[in-house]
């Protein structure tokens, strides 16, 4: 009898630390979830850069307008390094057929403040990419004091950018530096052709009295220089902020020499210079 009562009172106490076992079992696993750390959502994949769009709108000045590329004192368009027709230019070598699928709005004497205005008209059309070169004549102006302040050329090109964004947020852009004006100087004093028609009154705060090596004339051109840094700065850094903008630091760069200049200005692009900017562009757009 005492045996049974044993047997029976083991047996209950097997089965309660039995259970005993299983919750504290339960009551861990549970304390395991809830330190589990959870899946982190995956980033949405952002905006992919197509290498060969298939509509271009220009936006700029009278380099994009072609001017003195064809004839004397007018606009040439068809030589155009973004959308000209008459020149290996970047519309010819990106898009099977380039008429009715190009729009040039840039126009002769532009500075950055005519930009959100030219950027309204390009979205109208809705290119998959738009070009923009423009800067110089912001630099080029009759004394120093007059050229365009950094700050208010960094507000009109973010202006254009959140014009084009609004409606087009997949729209990509290309936007060259502003080219080297004391280069072009140092490169063109030299020609006595090129010296004469500057006195003309051809981009002055840099040009004017292309010989003199006096300290006010040295002074001025450094200062149009500076002031042509600051802008490609500007154009690079909102740039930056855009992962569908591309900036060019190679036009900047790009030596134009005799052979690349108008002979009726020395000062903008011939057709073959025209080429050389369309090499430039095309090489950054297809670019992987």
């Amino acid at each position: 009898m005492h045996i049974t009562r044993w047997r029976r009172s083991a047996a209950r106490a097997a089965v309660a630390a039995l259970s005993a076992a299983v919750l504290l079992a339960g009551c861990d696993d549970r304390t395991a979830a809830t330190h589990e750390p959870q899946a982190k959502p995956k980033p949405k994949p952002g905006p992919v850069w197509n290498t060969h769009p298939q509509s271009i709108a220009s936006l700029g000045d009278s380099i994009t307008r072609g001017y003195d590329a064809c004839s004397l004192l007018s606009d040439c368009p068809e030589a155009s390094w973004s959308t000209g027709t008459e020149v290996d230019s970047l519309a010819v070598r990106l898009l099977p057929s380039p008429q009715g699928h190009t729009w040039n709005h840039a126009r002769t004497g532009a500075r950055m403040a005519d930009l959100p205005g030219q950027m309204r008209a390009a979205v109208a059309h809705r290119p998959q990419l738009v070009t923009v070169l423009l800067g110089a004549n912001d630099a080029c102006r009759t004394e120093v004091d007059h050229m365009t302040p950094v700050a208010d050329y960094r507000r009109d090109f973010e202006r254009s950018l959140a014009e084009l964004r609004r409606t087009l947020p997949g729209t990509q852009v290309y936007v060259a530096g502003v080219p080297d004006l004391k280069r072009l100087w140092s490169q063109g004093s030299r020609n006595p052709l090129g010296r004469q028609i500057w006195k003309l009154g051809i981009c002055p705060s840099m040009l004017r009295d292309a010989e003199s090596q006096d300290p006010a004339a040295q002074q001025r051109r450094d200062q149009v220089d500076r002031r042509v840094g600051e802008y490609n700065a500007v154009l690079r850094q909102v740039c930056e902020r855009d992962r569908l903008c591309r900036y060019d630091g190679s036009v900047h760069e790009f030596a134009f020499g005799d052979d690349e200049l108008s002979q009726w200005d020395w000062f903008h692009p011939n057709k073959r210079g025209q080429r050389e900017l369309a090499d430039l562009a095309y090489r950054r757009i297809t670019a992987s």
